[in-house]
């Protein structure tokens, strides 16, 4: 026996046949030896007599009933086993083969083990990784039947099955005859297929049965019609009587699919002349006929009797169709004679088949809208070929020769694909080819039309398994006869399908997943991809005309024009998404992209690397090709303390808000599938490097290590909820879980960013679960039949997500030191807690107030009301307290749930009333200008502002991090710990009122969004004064971060803080305040350049910043190796505009632009400079730096008469900005009166004290712009 059959438990079981002697006795058991049964024999015999009596149906005679057909069964088993009976088999009923064989397995009756190893041999020739059917030593004796039962009509699929006493199983043959049904056969060789799910399968039948019982007989002599007489009837108008039949015979040239419409199965066959190509088209519809299906084969002639006329009421197609009484007779001819067809059919018409209008009805299914572009014409081809994989069961697409698709998704497979499994051979008529049809699809397609024929010729020989398509509630077909998809349509409709049920089955099951608007609700991948057939097939007004599809001489079908389709979006894998957006970025990426040429000339080594270190690229759906959506379960992960998406392959961050500027707090859709389309995917770069300078940009050898940091924001009204986490999305929507409800006494966003919330917190019981995999979770709901324990809080202050040195109590001694995120957080209770029987039938807000002002628990139990009290613990050793009064903390466990619920503006009075509410809430949200104002009092300050820009700079030496100092970076961190981010942070993106935020980069890791562009609400921020008496503020321990609103998708990366470029604004100096917030964002003046003060050119080493001179650092102690220099310009001058004066800092070009020089005379000049290191130059006012000028050196010389020339002090543009470190600090003087002189003109004006400015740029004015400028700057003074 071979080793893995599986046989089911029977009378006896015994080795392989053997032969016996030629000597024997007959007797009523059949032919044993001389000596008589022996006692295997015996029990093997009673063993048949009990399955005949117990499976096989007994016979009525005349008068009695006669027992089970055992004598004719072992005759059959006699006559095919040449005389002798087969004991090393046993006898198995289908009840019994049904619920006992689990694994595929054959059996062959009559065969060698030589003989069934060739055979199972030659079966694995095309898939030899594929293991053969196991043998199994089965006798199966049964009726062959179409299904029907005698006492009541039963709708009737048109399979064929094998039934007994104890059950009925689906069967698949290659050969059939008419006769053989509901008679008794003996089958030799036959294989059972069970379903994958170990349900019941079915049987392919290996070799033709061997009848038991007698065949029916055929008739003699038949009259005839030939198609080409019947022809006429179908073109003409000739009306015919209702009992008026026909007999037709011809060639079958063309064999329909069994189709299924309203309840009604039919088919329909196409009998061609024997002498010319007149072809007649025959509906067969009747119950008794569609066994005719499997007997009909292509270029064998037959006969149909009986055949009436009839046609179709909207095309008026006329068929032939048969009835009740009609037989299908192969065609002999001696058996026929020619009928006259004009004598037969006249009279009136009979009246049109009821199923012409039931099948157009059922089929009023959209037309695929196709672009101009040139269509191709598929080509109608025949093939053979084997079955090596089964691409998609449920989409009817399956691989042969494993390089041609076949799709046979257009006829339905009544018989449920029963024998199309990997290694079966099957033969295709008349489908259509399409090369192409998809660009993402990589074969060649077949695909098999209403008018196509598919014939199986060979069972497989292998072990695969067989899983039938779903009949009832198959999105995949019901998606395309309902938009009546062409072939590219339909490969881009089952290649979404399968990706979004690979992707989310783990979480919700398919059921839920892919379940059909026909039956119920949409379901989750119905409502994904409705939409988006909407979009690409916009015209319904054509509707499918099966019949004319059919019966048409000229064909028209789905199949036969497409045009090669490119998808018009995708849903990819968040893991390919990750992976796409990673490469996206670091396509074309040159580190010289981020920064400016005229900048990076000037950097140092130290500088230039820090600039790379750090960068970002914003990515839309658009910026893949095709449009990419984002699909993914929304989750909260402990882990990694953010929000994310979530599907099988991996996990995405994401960072979700409110175009009202709200902060997003709908606990609700935890749990839920969501679908973004409008979305921004930021991909953070860190970048490791050592350039030299930025001459060596160009050679990425410099870079050491690349790393990225993917996450995804957008906004709440753009998220779409596909399927909701046990259906507590809507209610928790429909009790107003919204921030509107925030804007019910004050619309203003500082009120309600100042707004706590009131929170549920649930205690479910922490038993550990089981998971699977991990990406794979269902819902986060808790344990079913636990009970839970909610109450009611309000929060009144939260700080920052950071790592911290956090321990629960009896916890020291593992994992000491170990650094964990974590976040402090500042509740009050609101009432008392409640204990619900289950986390579902959790009330809202009304239901736990009333609970929470009752004085009495009543049914509840106390202890378990007192859970959170006895898990709270002082932050500090009892030791250690010294006030009683000290806050308790209470630590939130990993299987709790937070459920946002309201906010404060939406409590009951009665709870507001109370002090204790209102205590700790005297938080405020103020203005960028208040913190900024001199009489600001307060150390912590919260506002809210606009990124303009972004900076990765070196921590100040005050700033060193308080967590984790002395690494160099740390865990989970990207950017090194000595580093830190500067956030210049304005009132609004056009306002040039800016106040600078230090971060440190121990606290980035935690901190998603802070991109230029975006709103962003800080609070609990330390404000600090510079020593330049500039006000900025630091992040700490205690601070929070949130995002109110994102960056427009459009916005470049900023090259200055003031972000993108605005057409400047002409201003006095007059009108200058000590920190600018009088003035517009980009600031200019018309002035005239008086002087020159001071001049620095000079040449560092980029390494060390020491003076480079003569190629190499003149650093001696200790000696530097560096051998590359950078050019450095520093240069102050003083410029009026008649209305005050002002100190100007320029370095580097603009240093050129001031002294008038062109580009090839600047870097003359600085080759110059190169061989002494460094030039200095002073003038007038300037106080001395130092610096000692040697008289006699010619570039000395040369500056000093070039500062003081008069060609200098011209008229220019200067667009600038405050000079926040100046050289020194600027004290507030009594105005002056001062002379100006303009040419020959003289006059005298008041001028304050001279604000320092920084230069941003220089242009020249010429004649007729100054005249202009002048006039514009009249104009306004008289306007004032």
């Amino acid at each position: 026996m071979r080793e893995g059959a599986v046989l089911p438990p029977g009378p006896a079981h015994f080795p392989p046949p053997r032969h016996y002697g030629n000597g024997v006795i007959r007797g009523p058991w059949g032919a044993f030896g001389m000596a008589g049964p022996s006692a295997a024999e015996q029990r093997w015999l009673q063993a048949a007599e009990d399955f005949a009596r117990r499976a096989l149906s007994a016979r009525e005679g005349p008068g009695r009933t006669e027992a089970p057909p055992l004598d004719a069964v072992l005759r059959c088993l006699r006559s095919v086993g040449g005389g002798d009976l087969p004991l090393g088999y046993s006898f198995i009923s289908i009840s019994d083969l049904q619920h006992q064989q689990c694994e595929p397995c054959c059996s062959h009756l009559t065969w060698s083990t030589n003989e069934f190893k060739e055979w199972a041999h030659q079966g694995q020739g095309s898939l030899p990784m594929q293991k053969p059917l196991p043998r199994a030593y089965l006798i199966l004796v049964g009726y062959l039947t179409d299904g029907r039962q005698e006492d009541k009509e039963q709708l009737v699929d048109g399979c064929l099955y094998v039934k007994d006493n104890t059950g009925i199983m689906p069967c698949e043959l290659l050969h059939f005859e008419l006769e053989w049904l509901e008679s008794l056969f003996l089958f030799p060789s036959w294989s059972y297929i069970p379903q994958t799910d170990q349900s019941s399968g079915y049987m392919e039948i290996l070799v033709d049965p061997v009848p038991i019982s007698l065949l029916k007989e055929v008739p003699d002599s038949i009259p005839v019609a030939c198609p080409a007489s019947a022809e006429p009837l179908l073109t003409s108008r000739i009306p015919c009587k209702k009992t008026s039949k026909l007999t037709v015979a011809g060639e079958l040239a063309r064999l329909g699919p069994l189709l299924c419409i309203h309840h009604k199965t039919f088919f329909f066959l196409f009998l061609k002349c024997f002498t010319s190509s007149v072809l007649v088209p025959v509906l067969v519809q009747k119950s008794n006929q569609l066994a005719w299906h499997h007997v009909l084969q292509l270029g064998h002639r037959y006969t149909i009797t009986n055949l009436s006329l009839s046609s179709l009421k909207k095309s008026k197609q006329r068929m032939f169709v048969t009835g009740v009484s009609s037989c299908l007779l192969p065609y002999c001819a001696d058996q026929v004679r020619e009928q006259a067809v004009y004598s037969v059919w006249r009279g009136e018409s009979t009246q049109p088949s009821f199923l012409a209008e039931q099948l157009n009805d059922s089929l009023e299914v959209g037309f695929e809208d196709e672009p101009t572009r040139t269509t191709k014409e598929s080509k109608i081809i025949s093939y053979v070929g084997t079955v090596t994989k089964i691409l998609n069961i449920q989409a009817g697409l399956f691989l042969l020769d494993n390089k041609v698709c076949l799709c046979l998704a257009y006829q339905q497979l009544l018989n449920y694909a029963r024998g199309l499994r990997p290694g079966a051979c099957v033969e295709l008529i008349d489908v259509h080819l399409l090369q192409k049809p998809l660009l993402s699809f990589p074969f060649v397609v077949l695909g098999a039309c209403l008018s196509s024929t598919v014939v199986l010729k060979s069972f497989s020989r292998l072990s695969t398994p067989y899983q039938p398509p779903a009949t009832s509630g198959n999105l995949y077909l019901q998606l395309l006869f309902r938009y009546n998809l062409g072939m590219p349509l339909y490969l881009w409709l089952v290649s979404l399908l399968e990706m979004f049920e690979e992707r989310f089955y783990c979480f919700f099951g398919r059921r839920r997943l892919l379940l059909s608007s026909a039956r119920r609700n949409s379901g989750a991948a119905e409502k994904f991809l409705v939409p988006l057939l909407q979009a690409v097939v916009p015209d319904r007004e054509k509707e499918r005309d099966v019949y004319n599809e059919i019966l048409a001489k000229i064909h028209h079908c789905p199949l036969q024009k497409y045009l090669t389709l490119n998808p018009p979006c995708q849903a990819p894998p968040l893991s390919a998404v990750r992976r796409a957006a990673e490469e996206k970025s670091w396509e074309g990426f040159s580190p010289s992209q981020l920064l400016s040429p005229l900048e990076t000339q000037h950097m140092v080594t130290q500088e230039l690397n820090r600039r790379l270190a750090w960068s970002y690229c914003t990515l839309t759906a658009e910026s893949f090709q095709p449009r990419l959506i984002l699909l993914g379960v929304l989750r909260v992960s402990s882990r990694t303390s953010s929000l994310q998406l979530q599907d099988k392959t991996s996990t995405l961050p994401c960072v979700i808000s409110h175009k009202d500027g709200s902060p997003f707090a709908s606990t609700a859709l935890i749990g839920s599938l969501l679908q973004v389309e409008n979305y921004q995917l930021i991909v953070e770069r860190f970048l490791q490097t050592d350039f030299p300078s930025w001459e060596y940009l160009a050679n990425l050898e410099h870079v050491r290590e690349k790393k990225t940091s993917v996450y995804v924001q957008c906004y709440f009204k753009d998220v779409q909820v596909l399927l909701g986490a046990e259906g507590q999305i809507q209610k928790s929507l429909r009790s107003g879980n919204s921030s509107s409800l925030r804007k019910k006494d004050n619309s203003s966003l500082t009120s309600e960013l100042e707004t706590p919330e009131a929170k549920i917190l649930k205690l479910e019981d922490p038993k550990p679960e089981t998971r699977g995999d991990g990406n794979c979770q269902g819902g986060q709901s808790c344990t079913r039949g636990t009970m839970c324990v909610s109450r009611l809080f309000l929060v009144t202050q939260k700080e920052g997500l950071m790592s911290r040195n956090y321990q629960l109590p009896g916890e020291e001694d593992e994992k000491g030191g170990e650094l964990q995120p974590s976040f402090q957080a500042t509740v009050l209770w609101l009432g008392k807690p409640r204990l619900w029987s289950h986390s579902k039938e959790m009330g809202n807000l009304p239901e736990l107030e009333e609970t929470s002002c009752d004085g009495a628990e009543g049914m509840t139990q106390q202890e378990d009301l007192e859970v959170f009290d006895k898990l709270c613990f002082p932050p500090v050793p009892v030791k250690c307290l010294s006030r009683s009064s000290c806050p308790l903390c209470l630590p939130v466990q990993d299987t709790w749930h937070l459920q946002h619920e309201t906010w404060i503006s939406c409590l009951p009075e009665r709870w507001l009333a109370t002090r204790s509410v209102l205590k700790g809430m005297d938080q405020r949200i103020s203005s960028i200008p208040e913190v900024l104002s001199n009489s600001f009092a307060g150390s912590l300050v919260s506002f809210s502002g606009d990124i303009v820009g972004r900076t990765l700079c070196a921590s100040p030496k005050n700033e060193k991090s308080s967590a984790n100092v002395g690494l160099q970076k740390q865990k989970g961190s990207l950017l090194a710990s000595d580093h830190s981010v500067k956030l210049s942070i304005s009132v609004a993106p056009c306002s040039p009122i800016v106040i600078e935020v230090y971060i440190a980069a121990t606290y980035l890791q935690h901190l998603r969004g802070l991109l230029p562009g975006a709103k962003i609400l800080f609070q609990n921020l330390e404000r600090k004064i510079s020593r330049f008496h500039n006000v900025y503020c630091t992040y700490i321990a205690s601070s929070c971060v949130s995002i109110i609103c994102l960056p427009a998708s459009h916005l470049p990366f900023p090259t200055s803080p003031a972000g993108e470029a605005l057409s400047p604004s002409l201003v006095f100096l007059c009108n200058l305040q000590p920190h600018l917030q009088n003035l517009p964002q980009a600031p200019r003046i018309l002035c005239h350049l008086s002087c020159v003060l001071t001049l620095s050119l000079q040449w560092v080493c980029s390494l060390c910043s020491s003076i480079f001179k003569e190629g190499r650092c003149t650093r001696n102690n200790p000696p530097c190796p560096s051998h590359i220099g950078v050019r450095q310009a520093s240069a102050r001058v003083l410029v009026e505009d008649g209305t005050g004066e002002a100190l100007v800092l320029c370095r580097n070009q603009h240093v050129a632009a001031m002294l008038g020089l062109s580009l090839p005379e600047w870097e003359a000049l600085q080759n110059c400079v190169q061989s002494r290191g460094s030039v200095f130059i002073q003038h007038g006012e300037a106080t001395g730096t130092g610096c000692v000028e040697e008289p006699e050196d010619l570039i000395a010389c040369y500056l000093r008469s070039l500062c003081r020339s008069p060609l200098i002090c011209r008229p220019i543009l200067l667009d600038f900005s405050l000079d926040r470190k100046p050289s020194k600090i600027q004290h507030t003087a009594p105005l002056q009166l001062r002379n100006f002189r303009c040419g020959e003109v003289e006059f005298v004006s008041q001028v304050g004290h001279r604000p320092s400015l920084l230069c941003l740029n220089v242009q020249e004015v010429e004649g007729d712009a100054l005249s202009y400028l002048n006039s514009e700057r009249i104009v306004r003074t008289s306007c004032h």
